[in-house]
């Protein structure tokens, strides 16, 4: 399976390090547009306080389809919302090529797209700072191949913009179809969070390791450190690296289906 991220292009980077961010709102829900307003340009945005949703179809040259997100509310730090898809191979395309990533951002994405600092991110490692997360969802029935997942990126240095590489990459899948599988080769299995994980490791110019729920499910209350802890007694990842960026979404490899957001929160400290 490819997993990749391609860096934005030039004007992507520069749009990105212009929009100014939308403060982090006081705790009253924010009722949104909803459904009836979806955005179905690739690499379009939402703003919601400190996250924004892509509509992150980063495989394209693989993908024939569309693929469209909605905000639906905001409350505090805890943000409700969608995406629908239907994707297919192109001429180039295959079973096991991700075409796209629609997701939550927090923090870094090749850039920063909102205000840094209340982001609270990056985080060093070693530091042990609680990173937790809620995350209840729906995925459509018979959904094709795709799954839903975490995805942490870390760097080197805290000052990570556009045009650095992560060094390492960490994927928590929660749930996945339609026979979707990981990058890599399975190194070990590890207890976490009250459910028992498989743990992938692969490399596509940077590490990527995937925990792999055993059991899906379409509710998580994580821990994020937890598991970067797991690599860092396993020698995997050094304590040293920051986790620079965290997102949550769908990467869909084929199919027609949908993923809804009912509640979904990230809070460090």
């Amino acid at each position: 399976m490819q997993h990749r991220r391609p860096r934005l292009t030039r004007t992507a980077k520069i749009g990105a390090a212009v929009v100014t961010a939308l403060a982090v709102g006081a705790s009253v829900t924010v009722a949104m547009a909803g459904e009836e307003a979806k955005k179905c340009t690739d690499f379009d945005t939402i703003t919601l306080g400190k996250y924004y949703v892509n509509n992150n179809v980063w495989n394209r040259e693989k993908a024939t389809g569309t693929q469209c997100v909605w905000d639906n509310s905001r409350s505090g730090s805890t943000i409700s919302w969608g995406t629908s898809y239907s994707l297919a191979n192109s001429a180039t395309g295959k079973d096991h090529d991700v075409k796209s990533y629609a997701s939550s951002v927090l923090g870094w994405h090749w850039g920063w797209k909102v205000d840094r600092t209340a982001t609270q991110l990056p985080v060093r490692v070693g530091d042990r700072k609680p990173v937790r997360t809620a995350w209840e969802f729906s995925v459509s029935s018979n959904p094709g191949t795709m799954n839903v997942a975490y995805d942490l990126w870390l760097h080197s240095k805290s000052t990570a913009d556009w045009q650095d590489q992560p060094t390492d990459e960490v994927m928590i899948w929660l749930n996945r179809q339609g026979g979707a599988g990981p990058l890599g080769t399975k190194y070990g299995s590890v207890s976490l969070g009250g459910a028992m994980w498989d743990i992938y490791t692969g490399d596509i110019g940077w590490k990527v390791f995937s925990f792999v729920r055993r059991a899906n499910t379409t509710k998580a209350t994580l821990n994020l450190d937890d598991f970067t802890q797991a690599l860092v007694r396993r020698k995997l990842l050094s304590d040293d690296k920051y986790v620079s960026g965290i997102e949550a979404g769908t990467e869909v490899f084929k199919g027609t289906g949908r993923l809804d957001t009912k509640a979904y929160s990230v809070n460090i400290g």
